[in-house]
């Protein structure tokens, strides 16, 4: 694991925040800094190799300082990249940056976690197996999330103060490609990184 900033201290539990930030957006900073109502620390992670997509838009460099311009520098919040993509993979980065006793909880939408817990891994047991190494954080997103029985113990609900199931990176690109107005769905501190990256 890279950092691009790292938070002073030792978080005994981290949230982590594995995302495209393509770019990044008001709601993926109104979910990082809900997190920390529970948790030490959010460390908001790049991944250099995306399991399901390729990168489009904006580049690797280009996120990353994104990220970072975004940022108080007093707030408990990392940027990182990780090698590879997957949740576990991406755990074990965590565990070697932080320590092995770190408690890690994945931050993520209601529509993450549907897609997460709902995801074919190929044999049974390898769900409630990743569910043990760490949790989910789930905001709600067009709704609240109801986990499966079984799975109930490893998902937590995170309350967001306002609504921001319309924002989204692909709102702001679109938007942008219609030449219709998006500075509100991104930080201020981003928006000339935005015009740069994506006009």
């Amino acid at each position: 694991m890279e950092f691009f900033h790292r938070a002073t201290g030792r978080p005994s539990h981290l949230a982590v925040f594995p995302g495209a930030f393509n770019p990044v957006t008001v709601a993926h900073l109104a979910l990082t800094r809900a997190a920390l109502s529970q948790m030490d620390e959010v460390v908001m992670v790049l991944p250099r190799i995306f399991p399901h997509k390729e990168y489009s838009g904006a580049s690797f460099e280009a996120r990353a300082g994104m990220l970072c311009a975004a940022l108080h520098r007093n707030e408990p919040i990392s940027v990182a990249a990780s090698d590879r993509g997957l949740f576990v993979e991406i755990a074990e980065e965590c565990r070697a940056a932080y320590g092995p006793d770190v408690e890690l909880a994945f931050l993520c939408g209601r529509d993450a976690a549907e897609r997460i817990i709902g995801w074919d891994y190929g044999r049974p047991d390898a769900l409630p197996e990743m569910l043990r190494q760490f949790q989910l954080l789930v905001a709600a997103r067009r709704g609240e999330y109801e986990p499966p029985d079984a799975l109930r113990a490893a998902v937590q609900r995170l309350e967001l103060a306002g609504e921001f199931g319309d924002v989204s990176a692909s709102e702001v690109r679109g938007r942008i490609a219609r030449g219709e107005p998006w500075e509100h769905l991104v930080p201020p501190e981003v928006h000339g990184h935005v015009r740069k990256n994506y006009s």
